[in-house]
């Protein structure tokens, strides 16, 4: 209670207003993994285990007015660099209304999302991943900004001044889906303002009959960075890093879509990006797109349960150049969904590299439990690497997740 009413009390100060309201929620996780293989590099282990504490906070004003806080907190047993902690949302939210329209305004740390597909989402520029958290569900580190919403019948416009940057994290030396070379945990930037530069971004979308649409730009520090060797002339010991973090100046412009009917959904994201590095540290503007489209079963054979069907392409115009994994994939998948009164969901998936030996089949199974409790079980079996592929080292490893949730 102590924690709580303390909480409480530096939210009604964000808010500027006495609370008439607050909620305290969250999840409690805990959670393993197994890796069959044997590991590639020295000091990495076959089992990992650890827990993940992630509460959230809301009060409001009498005024309407809010504050939000949730931070994070992972410990995990095999590699040191994933036990981290984040502030994922810290931010003060106020509205009103402008003539016609509705105005909204969040100041603080916040998470943003934008995009249409599953498995990769090229215009998500806003957030950085938080990449020792998972491979494929993509969680994000919390991002100071600004963020302006007026929406209307004309549509919603968004904008953002974002004054710092995250840097991305990566696995350490003993953690497993790591890269082949240790990466340095200090970052270079090109610009000399470092991550203290101040970046901008905007959106509009709006629909129109069965088509749903973005539009989207960024300019300022990229949130995936190009990597830079060590001095060649420094020999290096064991554990040392390799690679150096080195995030440009870029220039974005996206588009997402999606048509939805009553069966099918139509998905579509593409982006030109400028102002970054290729695989080879030549400086190069590109094109990339995703293509998919969705295909709903509903009352399976009769049943209770939906069945939807899934395949995307991912597209990057710099093929072999591309320092990116997504040069030129398929992710086939299904989603079988119960309907029961536990909630389960099984996900079932292939991924497939058409320019590189690279295949991999994942399962994803979840289903709430008694009380508060859920579990997930999931599993990446990596079927196939190619060592031509010079950005197949982070993905390497097949292995079995299981993670028990509480909730409160």
């Amino acid at each position: 209670m102590l924690f709580r009413g303390t909480i409480a009390a530096l939210a009604l100060v964000a808010a500027g207003a006495e609370a008439q309201d607050f909620d305290f929620s969250g999840d409690l996780s805990l959670q393993g993994r197994r890796y069959p293989e044997s590991p590639a590099f020295p000091g990495q282990r076959s089992n990992a285990s650890g827990i993940v504490l992630e509460p959230t906070l809301y009060a409001e004003s009498a005024q309407g007015s809010s504050f939000t806080f949730t931070p994070f907190y992972r410990y995990d047993s095999a590699d040191s660099q994933r036990t981290h902690a984040d502030v994922r949302e810290a931010y003060f939210l106020t509205y009103g209304d402008w003539g016609e329209s509705a105005w909204e305004l969040r100041l603080g740390v916040d998470r943003v999302f934008w995009g249409v597909a599953e498995l990769n989402n090229l215009v998500d520029i806003v957030n950085q991943l938080d990449l020792v958290e998972h491979p494929r569900d993509r969680p994000k580190l919390g991002q100071p900004m600004a963020h302006l919403t007026i929406s209307g019948d004309w549509g919603i416009a968004e904008a953002f001044v974002l004054p710092y940057h995250r840097e991305r994290t990566f696995p350490g030396p003993a953690g497993r889906l790591r890269s082949g070379l240790p990466i340095a945990d200090d970052a270079l930037y090109e610009s000399s303002d470092e991550e203290q530069h101040v970046d901008y971004a905007a959106r509009y979308s709006n629909y129109v009959g069965l088509l749903d649409f973005g539009l989207s730009a960024f300019v300022g520090t990229s949130r995936e960075p190009s990597f830079l060797f060590a001095d060649p002339s420094e020999p290096l010991s064991p554990g040392d890093a390799a690679l150096i973090p080195y995030y440009e100046q870029i220039r974005q412009f996206g588009i997402d879509a999606q048509i939805t009917t009553e069966t099918w959904l139509y998905k579509m994201e593409a982006i030109y990006r400028s102002g970054v590095r290729n695989l080879f540290g030549q400086e190069e503007a590109y094109r990339a797109s995703i293509l998919g489209v969705e295909r709903s079963l509903y009352g399976l054979f009769g049943s209770a349960r939906d069945l939807t069907l899934l395949a995307e392409w991912h597209h990057d115009g710099r093929g072999r150049r591309a320092p990116t994994v997504w040069d030129n994939d398929v992710f086939i998948a299904g989603f079988l969904a119960f309907n029961d009164v536990q909630g389960t969901e099984l996900i079932a998936g292939v991924l497939g590299d058409l320019s590189h030996d690279y295949r991999a089949v994942n399962f994803d199974l979840k289903r709430r439990l008694a009380g508060n409790w859920s579990m997930r079980i999931e599993s990446i079996v990596v079927v196939s690497t190619d060592p031509e592929d010079l950005t197949y080292d982070g993905r390497r490893d097949s292995f079995i997740g299981f993670d028990f949730t509480y909730s409160f």
